[in-house]
């Protein structure tokens, strides 16, 4: 049995964060799958099973439950080589990530979203997509000048940073259409993470 519960999302970039350190770690844990507007979700907000009422959410062994993703990466990656100890590389670290929350997946994630979910197809007006897909240019074009100098997004090594950011940008062609071709340096990088030991891929699901 183990002692690590993850209320994720199974189509969800920020769910997919978490499935991927848990993975990369190595760290066993019980998947409990919740999609988007499915009665096991409705079920989810009318228990106060997750706080804030997001997903991803995991419980640890005490019955604690932890919301938001970039706060769980940074909970399991505490004392591991995934989060730098060194306190300017952290903080540089930390950055990129909300970063990511702020900039990057309000662009990226949002187009994306807008052109998969049916419920919220209503709302892809023409306007609205050229309005992300510019920006979500911009956000990329400024990973892509950042990756022309350096391997991982946080630094020397990979780190929370390359997992935040990697979850929404790795499917930005395919879900949100964006133009990777224009950002070589993106694309190295997404290599780079996808061939590290114990990826997972975001279709790949725990029983």
């Amino acid at each position: 049995m183990t002692d690590l519960t993850l209320y994720s999302m199974p189509s969800s970039g920020n769910s997919y964060k978490v499935r991927m350190l848990l993975s990369f770690l190595g760290l066993p844990y019980r998947h409990v799958g919740m999609e988007y507007e499915t009665p096991e979700l409705a079920k989810a907000h009318e228990t106060s099973t997750l706080p804030l009422g997001k997903l991803p959410t995991l419980e640890l062994a005490d019955g604690t439950r932890l919301p938001e993703s970039n706060a769980i990466l940074c909970y399991l990656a505490e004392g591991t080589d995934w989060m730098p100890t060194d306190p300017i590389q952290r903080a540089k670290t930390l950055a990129w990530m909300f970063w990511e929350q702020n900039q990057h997946e309000g662009t990226i994630a949002v187009r994306a979203a807008l052109l998969v979910y049916e419920s919220r197809k209503h709302l892809a007006t023409p306007e609205r997509l050229a309005e992300l897909l510019d920006a979500g240019h911009q956000r990329l074009a400024q990973m892509n000048s950042h990756l022309s100098e350096h391997d991982w997004i946080g630094g020397g090594a990979p780190s929370v940073a390359d997992i935040s950011l990697y979850a929404y940008t790795h499917s930005a062609g395919t879900k949100g259409g964006f133009d990777l071709d224009q950002f070589p340096n993106v694309l190295a990088w997404l290599d780079r993470f996808a061939a590290l030991p114990n990826h997972v891929a975001l279709d790949e699901i725990p029983a």
